[in-house]
C-alpha cells in the first residue's frame, strides 16, 4: 500500500511513524506539509490511501488524478472539503474522525464566552500599552443567563453540560431531541427563531452542508437581543459574515462575537497590495473581516477550537486505526455515513 499524508506537521509525522510501527502496518509512507489539491496531487498519483486535513480540496479533478486510490481519510469530523459522492461512485472509501474533540471544542467555546463576558481583548490590549484602568471594563456574569445551543450533537451536548455547571438556563435547537440533556440538565428544545429571541448567548455547533448554509443570517440575526453574544466554533459558512458586520454596525450583538472560523479566509495586506486573484466579492469579504478584527467586542481565532495536544493525538490515533482496519478488513473504522 502506498499511503500519503498531506498537511502534516513535524510532530505529527513522528507520532504517525511510531503508531505505524506499533501496528505493524506495511506500506510505502510519504509525508507532505502542504495540503492536497490540484497543485500538489501529482505527488500522490500512485496513492492507494491518502490522509488529509480540512485545507485540502478533493474535488473530482483531484480524485481523478489518483487512479489507484482506494481510501480517503480526513483528519477531521467534517468532510465538506471532499466530494464524497463522487469518491463513492468510483468505489473509493471515505473515512473521518468523529468525536475526537467533544470536550475540547466545548471548552474552547466557553473560553470565548468568558473572554467576551470579562472583556479580555480590550483589557489585554490596554495592559500591553501600559494602561492599567477599569474604565469601560465592566463585564457580566454568565450564571443565570440563558444560553441557546444550535446543534446538540457530540460537541453541543458537552456545551450543555458545561453550561449546566455554570448555572445557566439552557435552550437548544436540533432536528432530534437528546432525552438525556432534557432529563439531566433541564435543556428546553425550541424552534430556531425562539432560541435566537430568548437567548443571552447563542453558540453554534453544526456541520456545514446545504441545509445549514447561512443558518444564522441577516434576517434571523435581527431576532437576537441587542446585548446578546454570538459564538461560532463550527464551520464559518453556517453564520453569514455580512449579517454579523451589519448587526455590530447597528449596535446589536453588544455582548460580543466569538468566531473560531469565518466565512472567508483573512486576506493579508500583502495580497491586497499585489491585487492578483482578488475578485470584488473577495475584496468585500476582506473588508468585512478587517472590520471584525478591529472591534473590541469581537474575538476571531484561526480555527483553534480543536487544537490541543490531547485532541490532536486522538485524531492521529483514529486516523491510523482507520487505515489499519481498511488494510485488514477492507472497511475503515469510522466511515463517512
Amino acid at each position: 500500500m502506498k499511503i500519503y499524508f498531506f498537511g502534516i506537521e513535524d510532530w505529527e509525522r513522528l507520532h504517525i511513524e511510531r503508531k505505524i510501527r506499533e501496528k505493524g502496518i506495511n506500506g510505502e509512507i510519504h509525508f507532505y506539509k502542504e495540503p492536497l489539491d490540484l497543485t500538489t496531487v501529482d505527488k500522490a498519483k500512485d496513492a492507494d490511501i491518502v490522509s488529509v486535513f480540512i485545507y485540502s480540496k478533493l474535488n473530482k479533478q483531484v480524485i481523478d488524478k489518483m487512479p489507484s486510490l482506494k481510501l480517503i481519510v480526513t483528519r477531521s469530523s467534517g468532510y465538506d472539503h471532499i466530494d464524497v459522492n463522487y469518491a463513492k461512485e468510483k468505489g473509493i472509501k471515505v473515512a473521518h474522525v468523529p468525536g475526537y474533540g467533544n470536550n475540547t471544542v466545548a471548552e474552547y467555546t466557553f473560553a470565548l464566552i468568558l473572554a467576551l463576558a470579562r472583556k479580555f481583548k480590550p483589557m489585554i490590549e490596554n495592559i500591553t500599552r501600559g494602561i492599567f484602568t477599569r474604565e469601560n471594563m465592566m463585564g457580566m456574569d454568565i450564571m443565570g443567563k440563558t444560553i441557546g445551543i444550535v446543534g446538540t450533537g457530540r460537541i453541543g451536548s458537552y456545551v450543555a453540560k458545561i453550561a449546566y455547571g455554570f448555572g445557566m438556563k439552557i435552550l437548544a435547537y436540533d432536528r432530534s431531541k437528546n432525552q438525556e440533556l432534557i432529563e439531566k440538565y433541564g435543556v428546553e428544545y425550541v424552534g430556531l427563531e425562539e432560541l435566537l429571541s430568548r437567548s443571552d448567548i447563542v453558540t453554534v455547533h453544526l456541520p456545514y452542508n446545504r441545509a445549514t448554509h447561512f443558518l444564522i443570517n441577516r434576517f434571523n440575526i435581527k431576532l437576537m437581543k441587542l446585548d446578546a453574544m454570538l459564538i461560532n466554533t463550527s464551520r464559518g459558512e453556517v453564520v453569514e459574515l455580512e449579517a454579523i458586520v451589519e448587526a455590530l454596525k447597528e449596535g446589536r450583538l453588544a455582548g460580543g462575537v466569538g468566531l473560531d472560523t469565518i466565512e472567508t479566509e483573512i486576506t493579508t495586506e500583502e495580497e491586497l497590495l499585489k491585487g492578483t486573484g482578488l475578485t470584488t466579492l473577495k475584496l468585500k469579504k476582506a473588508a468585512e473581516a478587517k472590520y471584525l478584527l478591529s472591534q473590541e467586542n469581537v474575538i476571531v481565532s484561526p480555527h483553534l477550537a480543536y487544537y490541543t495536544k490531547d485532541a490532536s493525538e486522538r485524531i492521529l490515533d483514529i486516523t491510523i486505526e482507520n487505515i489499519e482496519r481498511f488494510i485488514k478488513e477492507g472497511e475503515p473504522a469510522t466511515p463517512v455515513p
